[in-house]
Protein backbone atom coordinates (compact mmCIF):
# COMPACT_ATOMS: atom_id res chain seq x y z
CA UNK A 1 0.00 0.00 0.00
CA UNK A 2 1.41 3.40 -0.93
CA UNK A 3 1.84 6.24 1.54
CA UNK A 4 -0.56 8.47 -0.37
CA UNK A 5 -3.83 9.03 1.45
CA UNK A 6 -6.94 7.69 -0.22
CA UNK A 7 -10.61 6.94 0.34
CA UNK A 8 -12.36 3.75 -0.73
CA UNK A 9 -16.05 4.50 -1.24
CA UNK A 10 -18.47 1.57 -1.02
CA UNK A 11 -21.11 1.15 -3.70
CA UNK A 12 -23.97 0.40 -3.12
CA UNK A 13 -24.48 2.57 -0.05
CA UNK A 14 -27.17 4.87 1.31
CA UNK A 15 -30.84 4.94 0.45
CA UNK A 16 -32.58 1.69 -0.42
CA UNK A 17 -35.88 1.49 -2.30
CA UNK A 18 -37.93 1.11 0.89
CA UNK A 19 -36.40 4.17 2.55
CA UNK A 20 -36.72 6.25 -0.60
CA UNK A 21 -40.41 5.35 -0.78
CA UNK A 22 -41.04 6.04 2.93
CA UNK A 23 -39.37 9.46 2.92
CA UNK A 24 -41.17 10.45 -0.29
CA UNK A 25 -44.44 9.26 1.28
CA UNK A 26 -44.14 11.84 4.07
CA UNK A 27 -43.06 14.57 1.62
CA UNK A 28 -46.01 13.85 -0.71
CA UNK A 29 -48.45 13.69 2.22
CA UNK A 30 -47.26 17.15 3.33
CA UNK A 31 -47.57 18.49 -0.25
CA UNK A 32 -51.07 17.07 -0.62
CA UNK A 33 -52.58 17.72 2.83
CA UNK A 34 -50.39 20.48 4.28
CA UNK A 35 -48.82 20.45 7.74
CA UNK A 36 -49.13 18.87 10.15
CA UNK A 37 -48.87 15.25 9.06
CA UNK A 38 -48.32 12.87 11.94
CA UNK A 39 -45.81 10.02 11.69
CA UNK A 40 -45.80 7.08 14.10
CA UNK A 41 -42.16 6.48 15.19
CA UNK A 42 -39.25 7.69 13.09
CA UNK A 43 -40.18 7.25 9.40
CA UNK A 44 -36.68 5.79 8.93
CA UNK A 45 -33.86 5.54 11.45
CA UNK A 46 -31.91 8.62 10.47
CA UNK A 47 -31.56 11.79 12.55
CA UNK A 48 -31.05 14.15 9.61
CA UNK A 49 -34.09 12.82 7.72
CA UNK A 50 -36.34 13.10 10.78
CA UNK A 51 -35.15 16.66 11.54
CA UNK A 52 -35.60 17.74 7.90
CA UNK A 53 -39.16 16.37 7.76
CA UNK A 54 -39.96 17.91 11.15
CA UNK A 55 -38.91 21.29 9.75
CA UNK A 56 -41.43 20.77 6.93
CA UNK A 57 -44.29 20.07 9.35
CA UNK A 58 -44.16 16.35 10.10
CA UNK A 59 -44.92 15.58 13.75
CA UNK A 60 -43.32 12.38 15.03
CA UNK A 61 -45.17 10.53 17.78
CA UNK A 62 -44.50 7.28 19.64
CA UNK A 63 -48.04 5.92 19.50
CA UNK A 64 -51.24 6.54 17.54
CA UNK A 65 -53.08 7.75 20.67
CA UNK A 66 -50.95 10.91 20.52
CA UNK A 67 -52.52 11.77 17.13
CA UNK A 68 -55.65 13.98 17.20
CA UNK A 69 -58.82 12.12 16.17
CA UNK A 70 -59.44 12.18 12.43
CA UNK A 71 -55.92 13.38 11.55
CA UNK A 72 -53.51 11.85 9.03
CA UNK A 73 -50.89 9.43 10.32
CA UNK A 74 -48.10 7.77 8.35
CA UNK A 75 -46.79 4.39 9.54
CA UNK A 76 -42.99 4.10 9.33
CA UNK A 77 -40.96 1.93 6.95
CA UNK A 78 -40.44 -0.62 9.75
CA UNK A 79 -44.06 -1.76 9.79
CA UNK A 80 -46.70 -1.99 12.51
CA UNK A 81 -48.71 -4.75 14.18
CA UNK A 82 -52.44 -5.33 13.53
CA UNK A 83 -53.06 -3.83 16.99
CA UNK A 84 -51.72 -0.47 15.76
CA UNK A 85 -54.03 -0.55 12.72
CA UNK A 86 -56.91 -1.29 15.07
CA UNK A 87 -56.22 1.61 17.45
CA UNK A 88 -55.81 3.95 14.45
CA UNK A 89 -59.21 2.87 13.13
CA UNK A 90 -60.80 3.43 16.56
CA UNK A 91 -59.53 7.02 16.50
CA UNK A 92 -60.79 7.54 12.91
CA UNK A 93 -57.26 8.31 11.76
CA UNK A 94 -56.54 8.52 8.04
CA UNK A 95 -53.63 6.11 7.72
CA UNK A 96 -50.94 6.02 5.06
CA UNK A 97 -48.80 2.93 5.37
CA UNK A 98 -45.16 3.49 4.39
CA UNK A 99 -44.08 0.00 5.50
CA UNK A 100 -41.31 -1.29 3.26
CA UNK A 101 -42.74 -3.98 0.94
CA UNK A 102 -39.90 -6.30 1.98
CA UNK A 103 -41.03 -5.99 5.62
CA UNK A 104 -44.65 -6.58 4.55
CA UNK A 105 -43.43 -9.82 2.92
CA UNK A 106 -42.13 -11.05 6.31
CA UNK A 107 -45.47 -10.11 7.93
CA UNK A 108 -47.29 -12.20 5.31
CA UNK A 109 -44.97 -15.14 5.99
CA UNK A 110 -45.62 -14.85 9.73
CA UNK A 111 -49.39 -14.85 9.20
CA UNK A 112 -49.24 -17.79 6.82
CA UNK A 113 -47.14 -20.02 9.08
CA UNK A 114 -49.17 -19.04 12.15
CA UNK A 115 -52.32 -20.15 10.27
CA UNK A 116 -50.60 -23.48 9.64
CA UNK A 117 -49.86 -23.67 13.41
CA UNK A 118 -46.07 -23.49 13.16
CA UNK A 119 -43.81 -22.25 15.93
CA UNK A 120 -42.09 -19.24 14.33
CA UNK A 121 -38.59 -18.33 15.50
CA UNK A 122 -38.08 -14.67 14.61
CA UNK A 123 -34.40 -13.76 14.50
CA UNK A 124 -34.02 -10.09 15.38
CA UNK A 125 -33.18 -7.46 17.98
CA UNK A 126 -35.42 -7.11 20.99
CA UNK A 127 -37.27 -3.78 21.06
CA UNK A 128 -36.65 -2.98 17.37
CA UNK A 129 -39.79 -1.55 15.75
CA UNK A 130 -39.69 -3.99 12.87
CA UNK A 131 -39.57 -6.97 15.23
CA UNK A 132 -42.48 -5.59 17.29
CA UNK A 133 -44.57 -5.18 14.14
CA UNK A 134 -43.83 -8.67 12.78
CA UNK A 135 -44.27 -10.40 16.16
CA UNK A 136 -47.60 -8.60 16.56
CA UNK A 137 -48.98 -10.50 13.54
CA UNK A 138 -49.08 -13.75 15.53
CA UNK A 139 -47.83 -13.20 19.09
CA UNK A 140 -48.92 -16.64 20.29
CA UNK A 141 -46.83 -18.36 17.58
CA UNK A 142 -43.70 -16.17 17.47
CA UNK A 143 -40.64 -16.30 19.71
CA UNK A 144 -37.82 -13.78 19.35
CA UNK A 145 -34.32 -15.19 18.94
CA UNK A 146 -31.88 -12.34 19.57
CA UNK A 147 -28.60 -13.70 18.19
CA UNK A 148 -26.81 -17.07 18.42
CA UNK A 149 -26.44 -16.98 22.20
CA UNK A 150 -30.18 -16.96 22.84
CA UNK A 151 -30.79 -20.23 20.97
CA UNK A 152 -30.45 -22.38 24.09
CA UNK A 153 -33.52 -20.71 25.65
CA UNK A 154 -35.81 -21.60 22.72
CA UNK A 155 -38.39 -24.34 23.11
CA UNK A 156 -41.07 -25.42 20.62
CA UNK A 157 -44.26 -27.49 20.81
CA UNK A 158 -43.58 -29.75 17.83
CA UNK A 159 -40.09 -30.03 16.34
CA UNK A 160 -41.52 -31.01 12.96
CA UNK A 161 -43.44 -27.71 12.67
CA UNK A 162 -40.91 -24.97 13.26
CA UNK A 163 -39.68 -22.24 10.89
CA UNK A 164 -37.34 -19.29 11.18
CA UNK A 165 -37.96 -15.77 9.87
CA UNK A 166 -35.81 -12.68 10.38
CA UNK A 167 -35.71 -8.95 10.72
CA UNK A 168 -34.70 -7.52 7.32
CA UNK A 169 -31.71 -5.45 8.52
CA UNK A 170 -29.50 -7.96 10.33
CA UNK A 171 -25.94 -9.08 9.76
CA UNK A 172 -26.13 -11.86 7.17
CA UNK A 173 -23.25 -13.80 8.79
CA UNK A 174 -24.60 -13.57 12.34
CA UNK A 175 -28.08 -14.57 11.19
CA UNK A 176 -26.74 -17.66 9.43
CA UNK A 177 -24.79 -18.53 12.59
CA UNK A 178 -28.05 -18.28 14.58
CA UNK A 179 -29.83 -20.46 12.01
CA UNK A 180 -27.01 -23.01 12.19
CA UNK A 181 -27.38 -23.25 15.97
CA UNK A 182 -31.16 -23.45 15.73
CA UNK A 183 -30.85 -26.27 13.20
CA UNK A 184 -28.47 -28.17 15.49
CA UNK A 185 -31.20 -27.99 18.13
CA UNK A 186 -34.16 -28.50 15.76
CA UNK A 187 -32.97 -30.56 12.74
CA UNK A 188 -36.35 -30.22 10.98
CA UNK A 189 -36.26 -26.40 11.11
CA UNK A 190 -37.81 -24.99 7.92
CA UNK A 191 -36.38 -22.00 6.00
CA UNK A 192 -38.48 -19.02 4.94
CA UNK A 193 -39.89 -19.31 1.39
CA UNK A 194 -37.48 -16.55 0.32
CA UNK A 195 -34.66 -14.68 1.99
CA UNK A 196 -35.89 -12.26 4.68
CA UNK A 197 -32.74 -10.15 5.01
CA UNK A 198 -33.32 -7.46 2.42
CA UNK A 199 -31.28 -7.07 -0.76
CA UNK A 200 -30.00 -3.64 0.33
CA UNK A 201 -28.78 -4.84 3.73
CA UNK A 202 -26.94 -7.71 2.04
CA UNK A 203 -25.50 -5.55 -0.75
CA UNK A 204 -24.15 -2.94 1.67
CA UNK A 205 -22.51 -5.65 3.78
CA UNK A 206 -20.95 -7.31 0.71
CA UNK A 207 -19.47 -3.96 -0.40
CA UNK A 208 -17.98 -3.38 3.06
CA UNK A 209 -16.52 -6.90 3.12
CA UNK A 210 -14.78 -6.19 -0.20
CA UNK A 211 -13.43 -2.86 1.05
CA UNK A 212 -12.54 -3.56 4.71
CA UNK A 213 -9.33 -5.61 4.21
CA UNK A 214 -7.76 -2.62 2.40
CA UNK A 215 -8.69 -0.02 5.06
CA UNK A 216 -7.14 0.89 8.38
CA UNK A 217 -10.32 2.81 9.21
CA UNK A 218 -13.93 2.52 8.03
CA UNK A 219 -16.38 5.36 8.64
CA UNK A 220 -20.05 4.38 8.37
CA UNK A 221 -22.49 7.26 8.04
CA UNK A 222 -25.69 6.40 9.91
CA UNK A 223 -27.64 6.82 13.13
CA UNK A 224 -27.10 4.77 16.28
CA UNK A 225 -30.66 3.39 16.20
CA UNK A 226 -30.25 2.22 12.60
CA UNK A 227 -29.77 -1.54 12.81
CA UNK A 228 -28.32 -1.93 9.32
CA UNK A 229 -25.84 0.94 9.88
CA UNK A 230 -24.61 -0.50 13.20
CA UNK A 231 -24.15 -3.87 11.47
CA UNK A 232 -21.93 -2.25 8.78
CA UNK A 233 -19.44 -1.14 11.46
CA UNK A 234 -19.35 -4.70 12.85
CA UNK A 235 -18.91 -6.21 9.37
CA UNK A 236 -16.03 -3.80 8.61
CA UNK A 237 -14.09 -4.73 11.74
CA UNK A 238 -14.82 -8.46 11.39
CA UNK A 239 -13.50 -8.39 7.82
CA UNK A 240 -10.16 -6.71 8.27
CA UNK A 241 -10.57 -3.01 9.03
CA UNK A 242 -8.49 -2.04 12.06
CA UNK A 243 -11.18 0.35 13.29
CA UNK A 244 -14.74 1.28 12.42
CA UNK A 245 -16.93 4.16 13.59
CA UNK A 246 -20.52 5.28 13.10
CA UNK A 247 -21.22 9.00 12.61
CA UNK A 248 -24.36 10.96 11.75
CA UNK A 249 -22.38 13.94 10.44
CA UNK A 250 -18.81 14.72 9.37
CA UNK A 251 -18.45 17.00 12.41
CA UNK A 252 -18.61 13.89 14.65
CA UNK A 253 -15.36 12.50 13.21
CA UNK A 254 -12.52 12.60 15.74
CA UNK A 255 -9.36 13.71 13.97
CA UNK A 256 -7.33 11.33 16.15
CA UNK A 257 -8.97 8.43 14.27
CA UNK A 258 -6.92 9.46 11.21
CA UNK A 259 -3.50 9.24 12.91
CA UNK A 260 -1.26 7.03 10.78
CA UNK A 261 -4.14 6.07 8.48
CA UNK A 262 -3.51 5.99 4.72
CA UNK A 263 -6.75 4.34 3.55
CA UNK A 264 -10.20 5.27 4.89
CA UNK A 265 -13.26 3.30 3.82
CA UNK A 266 -16.55 5.20 3.66
CA UNK A 267 -20.07 3.83 3.38
CA UNK A 268 -23.56 4.65 4.65
CA UNK A 269 -26.59 2.81 5.95
CA UNK A 270 -29.77 2.27 3.96
CA UNK A 271 -31.56 5.25 5.54
CA UNK A 272 -28.81 7.82 4.91
CA UNK A 273 -29.10 10.64 2.35
CA UNK A 274 -26.06 11.04 0.10
CA UNK A 275 -25.53 14.67 1.21
CA UNK A 276 -24.21 13.34 4.55
CA UNK A 277 -21.69 11.08 2.79
CA UNK A 278 -20.54 14.07 0.70
CA UNK A 279 -19.93 15.94 3.95
CA UNK A 280 -17.63 13.16 5.17
CA UNK A 281 -15.76 13.05 1.83
CA UNK A 282 -15.26 16.84 1.98
CA UNK A 283 -13.96 16.56 5.56
CA UNK A 284 -11.47 13.87 4.51
CA UNK A 285 -10.40 15.78 1.37
CA UNK A 286 -9.53 18.80 3.52
CA UNK A 287 -7.19 16.53 5.46
CA UNK A 288 -5.39 15.17 2.39
CA UNK A 289 -7.60 12.20 1.55
CA UNK A 290 -8.53 13.58 -1.85
CA UNK A 291 -8.11 10.43 -3.95
CA UNK A 292 -11.46 8.57 -3.98
CA UNK A 293 -11.83 5.12 -5.47
CA UNK A 294 -15.24 3.45 -5.67
CA UNK A 295 -15.55 -0.22 -4.71
CA UNK A 296 -18.63 -1.41 -6.59
CA UNK A 297 -20.06 -4.86 -5.83
CA UNK A 298 -23.65 -4.54 -7.12
CA UNK A 299 -25.95 -2.28 -9.11
CA UNK A 300 -29.33 -1.59 -7.53
CA UNK A 301 -32.29 -0.76 -9.75
CA UNK A 302 -35.26 -1.75 -7.57
CA UNK A 303 -37.94 0.87 -6.92
CA UNK A 304 -41.27 0.62 -5.10
CA UNK A 305 -44.53 2.39 -5.98
CA UNK A 306 -45.82 4.92 -3.47
CA UNK A 307 -48.73 3.95 -1.19
CA UNK A 308 -52.01 3.95 -3.09
CA UNK A 309 -53.31 7.13 -1.39
CA UNK A 310 -50.44 9.19 -2.79
CA UNK A 311 -50.13 7.93 -6.35
CA UNK A 312 -51.04 10.51 -8.98
CA UNK A 313 -54.60 10.09 -10.25
CA UNK A 314 -54.75 8.38 -13.62
CA UNK A 315 -56.11 10.64 -16.29
CA UNK A 316 -58.68 9.18 -18.63
CA UNK A 317 -57.42 8.74 -22.18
Amino acid sequence: MSDSKRVLLAEPRGYCAGVDRAVETVERALDKHGAPVYVRKEIVHNRHVVETLSDRGAIFVSETDEVPEGAIVVFSAHGVSPEVHKTAAQRSLKTIDATCPLVTKVHQEAKRFARDDYDILLIGHEGHEEVEGTAGEAPEHIQLVDGPDSVEKVSVRDESKVIWLSQTTLSVDETMETVKRLREKFPLLADPPSDDICYATQNRQVAVKAMAPHCELVIVVGSKNSSNSVRLVEVAVQNGAQAGYLVDYAREIDEAWLDGVTTVGVTSGASVPEVLVRGVLDYLAERGYDSVETINTANETLTFALPRELRPARTAR
